[in-house]
């Protein structure tokens, strides 16, 4: 199978690399001259050959804007980005995927979120990634190819980025706390588990969650984490935490307050049903796995 990625020097972007060019005919999409097609989509629109399967991964990550221009950079990656990569497709492929995320829902707190659940994001990243499925969607249809839009929660791997990567490194490091009691719930999935179920789902159109089904605590995490590094984890206790948490909303440098602390205490998870319904949707435990 011919299979197009974009975003393929991302974290997961590697990943879908090394498990898919295994099998497949990889072409990959990107700003660096080592891709295959190079082509900066918030810019250009692509020579997109004949593909049997378009994943795109490109995509501009979550980060907290300092200014008005990083907060329109959001757009012309993540929507313009899509719409342009759309405009260089001459064939039709037979599955389109667009890698989307759970931050489009705009929660904080919820159990078992499903896909029926509004889209109310408000920050510039997930407004921008509902652009993107907008997007994605209205062409499939019109155009009358099969798409998948995967929303996917936090993803484990080998080095992974963002708040797990912060996790290890800080165990490694031996300054890690664990906050309160761990005893939230997130939901995460593994990125090597989508890498390997894509290519069984031509045929298969919708929009899906993905996630390991399991939704560990954070202490789940940590505890797993610190036994595979050999630290121990010490605790910060909830009494502390608030009081931390006043200083923050009172000094604005401070990089702890009580909407962090309250995001720190809340359960989010998201049901993956629908995907192990009618995608044969099967990850492993995230913990054990990565």
């Amino acid at each position: 199978m011919r299979v197009l990625l974009t975003g393929g020097s991302g974290f997961l972007g590697g990943i879908l690399t090394d498990t898919l060019q295994k099998d497949h005919e990889l072409f990959s999409l990107g700003r660096s001259s080592s891709n295959t097609i190079s082509c900066d989509l918030s810019k250009e629109i692509p020579e997109i050959p004949e593909i049997d399967m378009i994943i795109h991964s490109a995509g501009k990550a979550h980060v907290i804007p300092k200014s008005a221009e990083e907060e329109q950079e959001f757009f012309r990656v993540n929507s313009t980005g899509t719409s342009n990569l759309l405009k260089g497709i001459k064939k039709l492929p037979k599955l389109m995927v667009l890698i989307s995320t759970v931050a489009v829902y705009g929660l904080d707190e919820g159990v078992n979120i499903d896909e029926n659940q509004a889209l109310n994001g408000t920050t510039p990243y997930a407004k921008s990634k509902i652009q993107a499925e907008e997007i994605w969607k209205s062409w499939a249809l019109s155009n009358n190819v099969d798409f998948l839009i995967l929303r996917l929660p936090l993803i484990a791997g080998p080095n992974p980025p963002g708040n797990l990567g912060a996790m290890i490194k800080a165990i490694e490091k031996g300054y890690y706390f664990r906050m309160g009691d761990g005893q939230a719930k997130k939901s995460v999935v593994l990125a090597r588990d989508i890498a390997e179920h894509l290519p069984k789902w031509i045929g298969h159109s919708g929009v899906y969650n993905l996630t390991d089904g399991i939704h560990p605590s954070l202490k789940d995490l940590d505890s797993y984490l610190s036994l595979k590094y050999g630290k121990k984890v010490r605790s910060i206790s909830e009494g502390l935490l608030g009081f931390i948490s006043k200083i923050g909303d009172v000094i604005s440098v401070f990089p702890f307050n009580s909407y962090r602390h309250s995001k720190l205490k809340s359960t989010l998870t998201f049901s993956d049903l629908k995907a192990r319904r009618e995608l044969a949707w099967s990850p492993k435990p995230v913990i054990g796995n990565f």
